[in-house]
């Protein structure tokens, strides 16, 4: 199996995410099945389904959350240094056009959140941005063509 980079912050949320889901979503669900049975006849009953749906997708999630956790490869970004970007930098970018700056962290998949300034590492920017360094220009393609952004800084924190 391969493994799935990723930050000790992102692995932590990820754990965070499981144990919410067995000590407080899967109780709640078992009790509502448990009301929801207590109603009778379970093949007219929209609280019944609608439980047991719940349980379905959680059950779904736990799945997943194991198996990425068990697949986690934790980089931690405080081991690098440099200025080449790589996963787990901080980058801050300039778009050649606008002059907008904006930063982001390179991060995993599975942590990845642009509202944040988190950054998928598998993302058209982040593929254009690793390997650069301050000053270089990554392009990226868009369906609208080309953007340019210029590398203003590297930071592995």
């Amino acid at each position: 199996m391969d493994k799935i980079p990723m930050t000790l912050e992102g692995l932590e949320t990820l754990e965070a995410e499981l144990r919410h889901l067995k000590n407080v979503e899967r109780p709640d669900i078992i009790r509502a099945i448990a009301t929801a049975r207590e109603h009778g006849d379970l093949s007219e009953n929209a609280e019944y389904h609608a439980a047991r749906e719940r349980q379905s997708f959680v059950e779904g999630r736990v799945g997943e959350l194991e198996s990425v956790i068990s697949r986690a490869d934790v980089i931690d970004p405080k081991s690098f240094s440099g200025k080449v970007i790589r996963f787990g930098a901080t980058v801050t970018v300039a778009d050649e056009e606008t002059d907008e700056k904006m930063t982001y962290q390179i991060v995993g998949t599975h942590e990845s959140d642009v509202e944040t300034g988190k950054l998928s590492v598998t993302s058209p920017l982040a593929r254009a941005l690793i390997s650069k360094t301050i000053g270089d220009s990554a392009e990226v393609t868009t369906p609208s063509g080309g953007k340019f952004y210029e590398i203003l800084e590297v930071k592995f924190v």
